[in-house]
């Protein structure tokens, strides 16, 4: 018993597992919100000791069921229709396993350094312009456009690094799609999938992922995604606007000071 008691399975602590477990929950919900959940995850899968190429595999593994289980929720509930957003889907994911091709070769500290930057102008952005996070404006972008234009670019961020892709997503949904926040946040769970899947795959491959942490936050995963959905649709933009901001500033403040 005292070995049960001091690690589980494959010489993991049961009290770390909970803990991981715990964090994958309130991230998925932040993350069906206003995305940023990346911000709690991978930190929290390096202080269990992976190292990084490993927390960020692993990382893909767990955060990809939190997006299924909220890009359900929403064309459940009619937000997304799906013969309508697949080839962003597939964009996004294409893109993604490109930039988790590259992330095994290619130093990020340059990218690490510029993501602060763009964070805080996003924040800007929504803090200068009350009514972006209501979306609702007119389009800038088709959505053909959007696809091949848009999409992959963030989609190869999330296949790199990750930080912030869901609100990447939604604020360029917002923005150049001119929709609303709801549908905006819909949509980028969606897009957010599709790029989770196609670097999943990649570092499937490489066998990087550590399963355990990754199988027992996945769950967590789950749970919260779908109650951040939940939250989207009762509260919409009034709760968007406000965490896109936060958790924009957070990311920032995250990456500037730890890097």
């Amino acid at each position: 018993m005292s070995g049960w008691s001091a690690h589980a399975l494959l010489g993991m602590p049961i009290w770390l597992l909970v803990a991981l477990f715990m964090v994958a929950v309130f991230a998925g919900w932040v993350d069906a919100i206003a995305g940023g959940g990346g911000l709690l995850t991978l930190p929290a899968l390096l202080a269990a000791g992976l190292p990084p190429t490993q927390a960020l595999a692993t990382n893909k593994l767990q955060g990809s069921f939190g997006s299924l289980s909220s890009s359900l929720y929403f064309l459940h509930r009619g937000q997304v229709k799906l013969h309508a957003v697949l080839p962003g889907v597939m964009a996004c994911a294409l893109a993604a396993a490109l930039g988790a091709r590259c992330v095994q070769y290619v130093d990020a500290a340059l990218l690490r350094r510029l993501i602060p930057i763009l964070l805080i102008s996003v924040a800007g952005w929504f803090l200068l312009r009350p009514q972006a996070g209501e979306g609702g404006g007119p389009a800038r972008l088709s959505w053909p456009a959007f696809v091949l234009m848009a999409v992959p670019v963030i989609g190869f961020y999330d296949g790199m690094l990750g930080p912030g892709t869901g609100t990447f997503l939604a604020l360029a949904g917002i923005s150049l799609r001119g929709l609303p926040a709801t549908g905006a946040t819909a949509q980028a769970k969606w897009l957010n999938l599709g790029s989770n899947l196609g670097a999943l795959a990649v570092f499937l491959f490489s066998g990087k992922i550590h399963w355990l942490p990754g199988v027992v936050m996945a769950m967590g995963q789950m749970i919260g995604g779908r109650l951040g959905a939940g939250t989207v649709m009762k509260r919409g933009a009034g709760i968007v606007r406000p965490l896109v901001i936060c958790i924009s500033l957070a990311i920032s403040a995250r990456l500037l000071i730890w890097g």
